[in-house]
This record gives C-alpha cells, structure tokens and sequence, in this order.
C-alpha cells in the first residue's frame, strides 16, 4: 500500500488580516480614530489551518486560489517557509488578494473583508488526486466558497472513495442565509468543528443542547468550540469537555483555525478524543497570545515553548 504524500491536504480561503487595536467601542462617522497598534498578518481560516498544522510538523497541501499581487506574494512565502506545499495553486487574473480589517476593541472587534478570488475557486480548478494523496482533508469556510459550494458534496465524495477522512468548520456566513445544502456534505463528514453560535444555525435550532442533539446524529465526531470556555466533542453516546487554558489574549483571531489544527495533529497520530481536546485548547490558546492566527506558531523558540506546555499538561494529574 502507498504511503500517502500528505497527512493533510486543505483547498480554501487565504488573504491577508489587517489588525488595529485599542480603538473604542463606539465607531463615529467622520472622525479620525486613533489605534494604539497594528499588525499585518495572514489571514484566511483555510490559510491559517495549513500554516499551523505544517507549523506542528505535519505535510500539508494547499490548494487556494492566489492573485498575482504584493499581498498574494507575501501570503504565498509565509506559507511557503512554514512548510505549506503550494504547487497546485491557482493563478487568479485580474483581482487581488482578500483581505479583511480587524478592528479590535477593549472586548469585541468589527470585522471587514474583500473575499477576492476566494469566491472564484471552482470544483475544477482542483487536482483531486493531489488532495486524494493524502491521510485526511479540511475544510474551512464552507460559506466563502461560493464558486466551489455547490460541489463541496462530490469533492467529498470523491475524498472518501479514495480513503480519506474528512473535517469541516464551516466558519460564518456572512450572509446569514446558512444554506442548508451544507447538509448534503455533511453526509462525508468525519469530524464537524463549529463553534457554539454555528452549531446552532446549522441545526436550525436556537438552544445549543437541542442543536447538539441534531447535529451528533449527522457525523461520526461533533466539536463544538466554546471559546475561552473550551470545547467539548460526541461522539454516539460518548461525551467529552475539556475547559481552556489560561493565557494573555493579544487578540483571538484564528483560535478557532489554531484549535482545529491541534485537534486534527494529534487525532491523526491515534491521539483519543479527550487527549486530542486538551491539545487543541492548548494550540487554540497559544494562538492568542501573539497577534492575528499564526505569529505564535512562527518561531521555533515559540514552538518549544508550546511543546513544553504540552509536556506540562501531560505531566499534570487529572482532577
């Protein structure tokens, strides 16, 4: 049997984050606000998962569709140094790069962002033998990909006839409407990844427990993130929680991305559920403590000092 060339492969959403902080809560017109700081940083949940999970030292593939401009050439070498195979990129003509502006409060944040050729990946710009090479296949922002949403369910289809596990968080819809022709992917699914607010929608329901209910008899594996409360995770009857860690929070952009990356890295080395929970809170939280979704993962002496923590916490009895 040929040992896969990936342990994961992704296709989605990259652009570029552009962070203020320190701005106030209340944001009037025609007045010049001042930040007290500001960040430039990749961007995209799609973008963010691969750098992170080539960052905790897995083979990672990339499919996503890239302009030919300053950003899209930045966003492309960050990838490219963290480890991100990128050759089945696809060249976009005649539109930039994503980006969204993150303007962050004392405790909330606007959010704004020009999608850019994220709406433009299609079913057949991608090599599905390049993203069937794999040990499993993520997908983020189920509701960006509007060119390539309405066959997400072949995609999957064709993943798991060829023997790949698939994970999906869907992320927001920006429009509110929430598609229900999610549902039909689904049915490929192994691992679901929403957040609370998300599972609710997806459910159709507007209690967590009953939008829990639907959604464990949909997949093989439910996560549910909660945010600095943890996550917890269903399976059949079987049910974990597994509350966060502490930290200092700079900002929680890409927690969600960070979190699904340690989920994904340790569940694929035969990690258990509950094992695979504790890391992912701790690589979810380890991503707020530097600025945007991959600053804490870029240096190696970072990196040390998550593996650390996560002998730490291995070394620490249950209680």
């Amino acid at each position: 049997m040929t040992t896969p060339r990936f342990d994961v492969t992704l296709a989605g959403d990259t652009d570029l984050d552009i962070l203020f902080y320190g701005l106030p809560e209340e944001l009037p017109l025609e007045q010049e606000l001042l930040a007290n700081g500001m960040a430039i940083r990749i961007g995209g949940s799609g973008a963010i998962t691969a750098h992170n999970l080539a960052a905790l030292g897995n083979s990672v593939g990339f499919i996503t569709a890239a302009a030919n401009d300053d950003f899209g050439t930045l966003c492309r070498e960050e990838l490219t140094r963290a480890g991100v195979d990128l050759s089945r990129c696809v060249p976009v003509t005649g539109d930039q790069t994503g980006v969204t502006v993150h303007l962050q409060h004392a405790e909330r944040r606007h959010m704004l962002t020009y999608a850019g050729p994220t709406f433009a990946l299609t079913f057949d710009d991608l090599d599905l033998d390049y993203l069937a090479d794999t040990r499993h296949f993520h997908m983020s922002s189920y509701y960006l990909q509007r060119a390539l949403s309405p066959r997400i369910p072949e995609l999957f289809a064709h993943l798991k006839q060829a023997g790949v596990t698939i994970s999906l968080d869907p992320n927001d819809d920006p429009t509110q409407q929430w598609d229900r022709g999610i549902l039909d992917a689904l049915r490929f699914v192994d691992v679901l990844m929403p957040n609370e607010r998300e599972t609710c929608l997806l459910a159709g329901e507007t209690e967590l427990p009953r939008a829990v209910a639907v959604l464990r008899e949909s997949v093989p594996l439910l996560i549910v993130k909660h945010g600095a409360a943890g996550a917890s995770a269903y399976r059949g009857d079987a049910t974990w929680y597994m509350p966060a860690h502490g930290v200092k929070v700079v900002d929680a952009i890409g927690a969600g991305d960070s979190f699904n990356a340690g989920f994904l890295h340790a569940w694929l080395r035969g990690r258990t559920v509950e094992t695979s929970l504790a890391y992912a809170n701790l690589t979810g939280g380890w991503s707020t403590t530097a600025s945007g979704g991959t600053s804490a993962f870029r240096e190696p002496r970072s990196l040390a000092a998550l593996a650390e923590a996560w002998e730490q916490e291995c070394r620490t009895p249950a209680t």
